[in-house]
């Protein structure tokens, strides 16, 4: 299988900036959006052989998520048991016969951190989430979860110690996450590589390549063995983040 995940910051936006040729060319199996910023019903667009699962937020032109199918899942869960969480549009969970799909946009902590407990409530009750699922079949997880994990995978790492998205309690919720029973497939793969997923808009970050690595494929523990690659599509363009795409054997 061939998988995808991209913050799109925007799916309108991102469509006249390439996200359709990356789309077309990559031809996955499933690809999972981020940040959609829109409603299902002011789409004027179609892949053709996919099945789309939305999760719009309430709020218009805010948060929400998106996956294209080509397959029919058992089962869609939106949010966490289709009770919390749903009104950003922050999760959706497909079941497959062998398989959960989870595509979530984890909540961004802000500036001054004013969302981190927020954020720290999320984390915890997702990372529940996941083992329940895993309890019953192997998850593969993706999204933008918005936390560079450790040194390696953050420009600045030092400068940015209580910014959104690098504070020890961010960090440690993650790692919390994968001492549960999940692998972190790119750096599974590749220890020591510097390579990021997301660049601010500000000060030519991305020319400078001064970036951070926070969009993630997770697989269960039991999974590993069918990881085959990890790209980080670097040179995609089209929103603040880029896609990374996830192949098994």
């Amino acid at each position: 299988m061939k998988l995808a995940s991209w913050n799109v910051n925007g799916l309108r936006a991102c469509l006249n900036k390439g996200f359709t040729d990356f789309f077309n060319k990559i031809d996955v199996d499933l690809f999972a959006v981020q940040e959609t910023k829109m409603q299902k019903n002011q789409k004027h667009f179609e892949f053709d052989n996919y099945k789309e699962i939305w999760n719009c937020a309430e709020r218009k032109g805010y948060s929400g998520t998106l996956i294209y199918s080509k397959f029919d899942p058992n089962n869609i869960v939106y949010g966490i048991d289709n009770q919390y969480y749903i009104d950003e549009g922050r999760i959706i969970t497909l079941e497959f016969n062998d398989f959960y799909f989870v595509n979530v946009y984890v909540p961004n902590s802000q500036r001054q951190l004013t969302r981190l407990s927020y954020r720290m409530e999320f984390d915890n009750n997702f990372r529940k989430y996941l083992n329940r699922l895993d309890l019953i079949k192997p998850v593969i997880v993706c999204g933008d979860f918005n936390v560079a994990h450790n040194p390696i995978d953050i420009k600045n790492p030092k400068t940015n110690e209580r910014n959104a998205g690098y504070t020890i309690e961010e960090r440690t919720q993650f790692q919390k996450l994968l001492e549960s029973g999940f692998v972190d497939t790119f750096r599974h793969l590749y220890r020591e590589k510097i390579q990021y997923t997301w660049w601010s808009y500000m000060f030519n970050a991305r020319q400078n390549n001064v970036g951070w690595r926070i969009d993630y494929f997770l697989l269960s523990k039991r999974l590993i063995n069918r990881l085959k690659d990890i790209i980080i599509c670097d040179e995609v363009l089209g929103s603040d983040h880029c896609p990374i795409v996830l192949e098994t054997f």
